[in-house]
């Protein structure tokens, strides 16, 4: 028995065969049950199908014109029963028009009588092995859509509440994405988030991190490669924008793929089929494109690096992601997040954070983002098991972001019991942004830089607020 027959062994993959003719069922089912798959023929479609109802198979293999049916019929059936059950077209009667239909409707293959027996068992083999993986997927992607339940985009600021929206708008659609943002924003985050919402739910999430992998593996990881296609390439693979079929495709880091793998993309794009390394046909594909990346990509255009016409394509809706330092009031919000999230995997209590501690991560700049965040929340509940983080518990370089502040006197808010927490914090807002603007006399760049604060944030805080400043410009 060959390598992949053993492999098909070992995995039990079940193979139903329906023919009319009794003599074809019988060949099928010695060569494939020799290769290690269970086989089960029937010479009537509807007697095939009342059992694939009850136990959906991991390859189908139909006869196209039958006296009780025809294939394309088990086809259609196969497909609302069981979507990861790949069927694989034969006829004797082989026309453009029904190869086409059949492959439409969503058929793996189509193969034309009379075949090599070889020929049908190496097609039955890759269907069975895209089977498997889709079913794999769709396992992972379960448990992944478990972990991320609770993980949703935290934040209550402008650009949170702007990028939410966002998404339930553009998720429903099929349109390609860019997210773009500095690294540890969240962009794969914000990527499941969209398949998630949209009409794919149900169908593969595949990531792959294009600047994670060699240049000379990157190409067979996305669209596979045939058998012999090079050394040690001893059985056909499926590449992952296959196993994505359907759902989603997440390019992370986009702008360090290859300028050759630029244009397999592109063509994928546009005429929505594949190649295999060592394939000498195009497959079709139906996947939705999100794409990442942290670089300049208008740069990169311009240095050639970065195609143009990928670019474009890409881009359809760009979403970019604000850094934390942009939206530094989502930062308690998310340290109670992460504080819960890795209490429960620490199996401790929640510890609260002191005010001291709070202030000076507010004013760290976190250059790594949401991710820094939450690492450094996860090691402050390793280290300290105090129920009180302070400042002293702080890693040094954010420590030094601590400011002592004269402490505010309750006496002085006369109605504070009939404020809500809320309340109280716009309030301070307001009178912290009032008295900043005050003393930059007015300059806008300079009250950005005290504050920690990007100036287009700065505006939208005294708009909301209500403080008078001068207009963009005058400062």
């Amino acid at each position: 028995m060959s390598e992949t027959a053993a492999n098909r062994a070992a995995h039990g993959a079940h193979v139903v065969v329906i023919d009319d003719e009794e003599g074809m069922c019988t060949i099928l089912r010695k060569v494939l049950s020799q290769a290690g798959f269970r086989v089960d023929t029937y010479t009537q479609p509807q007697e095939a199908l009342a059992h694939l109802r009850e136990l959906p198979p991991d390859v189908v293999v139909t006869d196209l014109k039958m006296p009780g049916g025809n294939g394309l019929e088990v086809l259609r059936t196969v497909r609302q029963v069981s979507p990861t059950t790949n069927v694989i077209i034969m006829t004797a009667y082989a026309t453009v028009e029904s190869a086409i239909q059949a492959m439409r409707d969503g058929a793996y293959d189509y193969i034309t009588k009379p075949f090599k027996l070889d020929e049908l068992l190496l097609v039955v083999e890759r269907a069975a092995e895209r089977t498997r993986l889709k079913e794999e997927n769709e396992a992972l992607t379960r448990t992944l859509t478990r972990s991320y339940e609770v993980m949703e985009l935290v934040g209550e600021s402008a650009p949170m509440r702007e990028l939410r929206s966002l998404i339930a708008k553009v998720a429903p659609t099929d349109a390609a994405v860019l997210i773009r943002g500095e690294s540890g924003t969240g962009k794969e985050l914000v990527a499941r988030a969209i398949h998630r919402q949209s009409n794919r739910a149900r169908a593969p999430f595949v990531a792959i991190n294009c600047a994670s992998i060699p240049e000379t593996l990157l190409e067979s990881e996305l669209f596979g490669y045939e058998k012999g296609a090079f050394t040690g390439a001893d059985r056909p693979k499926l590449g992952l924008v296959e196993v994505a079929n359907g759902g989603t495709l997440f390019l992370d880091e986009i702008g360090d793929l290859p300028l050759a793998l630029q244009a397999k993309v592109l063509r994928m794009l546009q005429e929505h089929e594949i190649q295999r390394v060592g394939g000498l046909r195009p497959i079709s594909v139906d996947v939705r494109l999100i794409a990442a990346t942290n670089r300049d990509l208008e740069e990169a255009m311009r240095e050639r690096l970065f195609r143009a016409d990928l670019f474009y394509r890409l881009n359809v809706i760009s979403i970019s992601l604000p850094p934390l330092r942009e939206r530094r009031e989502d930062i308690p919000i998310l340290i109670e997040h992460f504080a819960s999230k890795a209490a429960r995997k620490l199996s401790r209590n929640v510890p609260t954070f002191g005010a001291e501690a709070l202030a000076a991560l507010e004013r760290y700049p976190f250059p790594g983002n949401v991710r820094e965040l939450e690492n450094l929340v996860e090691r402050l509940l390793i280290l300290c098991e105090k129920e009180t983080i302070g400042l002293e518990d702080l890693p040094a370089d954010v420590r030094a972001h601590g400011r002592s502040t004269t402490p505010v006197s309750v006496q002085s808010w006369k109605n504070v019991a009939d404020l809500d927490y809320r309340q109280a914090r716009e309030q301070f807002e307001r009178e912290y942004f009032r008295r900043l603007i005050e003393a930059t006399r007015g300059n806008v760049s300079e009250a950005a830089r005290l504050s920690g604060i990007s100036r287009r944030h700065l505006y939208e805080k005294f708009e909301r607020l209500g403080i008078r400043v001068p207009s963009r410009g005058e400062d």
